[in-house]
Formats: structure tokens, sequence, C-alpha cells
């Protein structure tokens, strides 16, 4: 019996990067609001249902240290501080928007 080669097709270095980033909960939901323009972090935990604190703000910094969030600090009074996409996180949003309608005609039935 000849033996049958499996195929087996290894996942895109890039996409493996782009995941390590956009796979972490919360990540895609962050971008995604602050596509609507700059946002406070009160304003984004109010966005974001269920999100804590303490993840909101480890998830802006990895966003920040992605080079898709941009933090800026304004010196106020009062201080107030701001986020907002920068240009490589404004390219991800045609793609959040079609990876929600894929997930509206996909995966519907499941969130109900």
């Amino acid at each position: 019996m000849a033996e049958v080669e499996e195929e087996r097709q290894v996942c895109d270095a890039a996409v493996t990067l782009a995941f390590s980033v956009l796979g972490k909960r919360w990540n895609g939901m962050i971008v995604s609001s602050l596509g609507g323009g700059p946002s406070t972090f009160v304003v984004l935990r109010r966005a974001v249902a269920g999100i804590s604190d303490t993840v909101l703000s480890d998830r802006l910094a990895e966003l920040a240290d992605a080079g898709l969030v941009a933090r800026t600090v304004d010196p106020g009074p009062p201080v107030t501080v701001s986020y907002a996409l920068t240009p490589s996180g404004t390219g991800l949003l045609p793609i959040l928007d079609q990876l929600g309608q894929w997930a509206s005609a996909n995966l519907a039935e499941r969130a109900h």
C-alpha cells in the first residue's frame, strides 16, 4: 500500500505576527472603538463592555508598543490622556470591518 504524504500548509509568518497582537482578547475591539476618533481611557472602558481597568491599560500599552495606538498627554489643567489610532492602526479598520461582516454572516447564530 502506497504511503500518502500529508500536505500541511504552514501558517504565514505575517499572519502569525498579526495575530500575536490582534489575537489577544479585547485588542480588536479597542482598535475598532478608536476608529471613531481619539478617546479617553474612561470612554474606552465604557465602549468595550466587560474589560477591566487593568486589562485595558495593559492592552493599550501593547497596542502602543505595536505602533497601532498613540497615547497623548494634555498637561491641562486638568491633565488628560487620550488615545488615537496611528496610520498603521487606521489601516486595520477595513480589515476589522470585513471580519465583522464575516462574523455576522457566519457566526451570528452562535452568538445567541
